[in-house]
């Protein structure tokens, strides 16, 4: 368990130094889609397997929009690739960063990634993470409607500002 978890941990790790060093927006979005699944591992070897699913269907959901916005406003005849200078010169730049943040850090790192959400005993009938759904759902119905009204009215404030003079969001910029 510990593998996997430092597994996923350097993959969230690399995943966040794509994201920051990369300004084309396709690799970005496809950085973000590797760390959201890296988080979303790190959540699993936890103990939190249902709210990492929830977690990782909803981030994926909303990195399509995402990605699909971009895409569209930034429109690159020749986007920037992990093989160019820049892009290279920062990736290097955050790999010595991480390197020297581990470097200090290092003495002061005890134990393991911890006992999980499932930890209280091995017959336990109840998860903590089901029962915060559960929670949810039962006391907070009301503000997950009114949180699902407020995502739909950003959707259309977002559509409204990315039309600009043109009529519809897909446009040569």
């Amino acid at each position: 368990m510990l593998y996997s978890m430092l597994l996923f941990m350097q993959g969230l790790i690399l995943g966040l130094i794509v994201v920051a060093s990369n300004p084309s927006p396709y690799f970005a979005a496809l950085g973000l889609v590797v760390v959201s699944g890296m988080g979303c591992g790190v959540m699993v070897t936890c103990g939190g397997t249902f709210l990492s699913l929830i977690l990782f269907l909803i981030y994926l959901g909303g990195m399509l929009v995402v990605f699909a916005y971009s895409s569209a406003l930034a429109s690159e005849r020749y986007p920037e690739t992990w093989g160019s200078p820049r892009v290279a010169l920062n990736s290097g730049a955050y790999v010595v960063g991480v390197l020297m943040g581990v470097g200090y850090f290092w003495g002061g790192w005890f134990g393991g990634p911890g006992g999980g959400v499932g930890g209280e005993g091995e017959f336990s009938f109840s998860r903590g993470d089901l029962s915060g759904v559960a929670l949810m759902y039962s006391s907070g119905g009301g503000m997950l409607v009114v949180g699902a009204w407020v995502l739909l009215l950003t959707l259309f404030v977002v559509l409204e500002l990315v039309r600009g003079a043109s009529r519809g969001a897909l446009r040569a910029v």
